[in-house]
Protein backbone atom coordinates (compact mmCIF):
# COMPACT_ATOMS: atom_id res chain seq x y z
CA UNK A 1 0.00 0.00 0.00
CA UNK A 2 3.09 2.19 0.82
CA UNK A 3 4.72 1.56 -2.70
CA UNK A 4 1.75 3.53 -3.87
CA UNK A 5 2.06 6.89 -1.75
CA UNK A 6 4.50 9.81 -2.96
CA UNK A 7 7.05 9.82 -0.40
CA UNK A 8 5.37 13.82 0.50
CA UNK A 9 2.39 12.48 1.55
CA UNK A 10 3.62 9.52 3.58
CA UNK A 11 5.96 11.91 5.53
CA UNK A 12 3.08 14.24 5.82
CA UNK A 13 0.96 11.94 7.37
CA UNK A 14 3.59 10.44 9.55
CA UNK A 15 3.57 14.35 10.92
CA UNK A 16 -0.05 14.52 11.58
CA UNK A 17 -0.35 11.42 12.95
CA UNK A 18 2.37 12.30 15.48
CA UNK A 19 1.31 15.83 16.26
CA UNK A 20 -1.89 13.77 16.95
CA UNK A 21 -0.42 11.43 19.28
CA UNK A 22 1.17 14.33 21.02
CA UNK A 23 -2.52 15.98 21.70
CA UNK A 24 -3.63 12.80 23.03
CA UNK A 25 -0.58 12.54 25.27
CA UNK A 26 -0.81 15.93 26.42
CA UNK A 27 -4.69 15.48 27.19
CA UNK A 28 -3.82 12.06 29.13
CA UNK A 29 -1.54 14.51 31.36
CA UNK A 30 -3.89 17.36 31.92
CA UNK A 31 -5.90 14.87 33.34
CA UNK A 32 -3.51 13.52 35.19
CA UNK A 33 -1.71 16.48 36.79
CA UNK A 34 -5.19 17.77 37.54
CA UNK A 35 -3.60 20.94 38.23
CA UNK A 36 -4.34 24.12 36.22
CA UNK A 37 -0.70 25.64 36.40
CA UNK A 38 0.55 22.80 34.90
CA UNK A 39 -2.21 22.36 32.33
CA UNK A 40 -1.56 25.21 31.38
CA UNK A 41 2.18 24.71 30.83
CA UNK A 42 1.59 21.54 28.86
CA UNK A 43 -1.01 23.93 26.60
CA UNK A 44 1.37 26.31 25.95
CA UNK A 45 3.95 23.69 24.88
CA UNK A 46 1.24 22.46 22.35
CA UNK A 47 0.54 25.71 21.25
CA UNK A 48 4.21 25.99 20.42
CA UNK A 49 4.26 22.49 18.01
CA UNK A 50 1.06 23.10 16.88
CA UNK A 51 2.35 25.97 14.29
CA UNK A 52 5.58 24.10 13.87
CA UNK A 53 4.00 20.90 12.64
CA UNK A 54 1.66 23.59 10.27
CA UNK A 55 4.96 24.94 8.60
CA UNK A 56 7.25 22.24 8.29
CA UNK A 57 3.86 19.83 6.60
CA UNK A 58 3.16 22.54 4.30
CA UNK A 59 7.21 23.05 3.74
CA UNK A 60 6.75 19.34 2.40
CA UNK A 61 3.85 19.96 0.79
CA UNK A 62 5.36 22.93 -1.02
CA UNK A 63 9.22 21.18 -2.25
CA UNK A 64 7.23 18.39 -3.87
CA UNK A 65 4.78 20.82 -5.92
CA UNK A 66 8.18 22.58 -6.75
CA UNK A 67 8.35 21.64 -10.27
CA UNK A 68 4.41 21.70 -10.57
CA UNK A 69 3.43 24.94 -9.38
CA UNK A 70 4.56 28.98 -10.29
CA UNK A 71 6.67 30.56 -7.90
CA UNK A 72 3.57 33.76 -7.73
CA UNK A 73 1.29 30.79 -6.57
CA UNK A 74 4.26 29.67 -4.11
CA UNK A 75 4.10 32.74 -2.72
CA UNK A 76 0.49 32.89 -2.38
CA UNK A 77 0.78 29.35 -0.59
CA UNK A 78 3.28 31.00 2.08
CA UNK A 79 1.79 34.11 2.22
CA UNK A 80 -1.34 32.45 3.50
CA UNK A 81 0.39 30.20 6.12
CA UNK A 82 2.06 33.05 7.38
CA UNK A 83 -1.25 34.79 7.79
CA UNK A 84 -2.66 31.37 9.59
CA UNK A 85 0.26 31.27 11.77
CA UNK A 86 -0.27 35.63 13.07
CA UNK A 87 -3.79 34.57 13.21
CA UNK A 88 -3.02 31.95 15.74
CA UNK A 89 -0.44 33.90 17.79
CA UNK A 90 -2.30 37.33 18.06
CA UNK A 91 -5.04 35.93 19.67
Amino acid sequence: MFNLLEKAIVAMALLRIASGSLEILAAFLIMKFNEIEKALIINSILALIGPMILIISTTIGLYSLADKISFDKMLWIVLGVAFIIYGIKSS
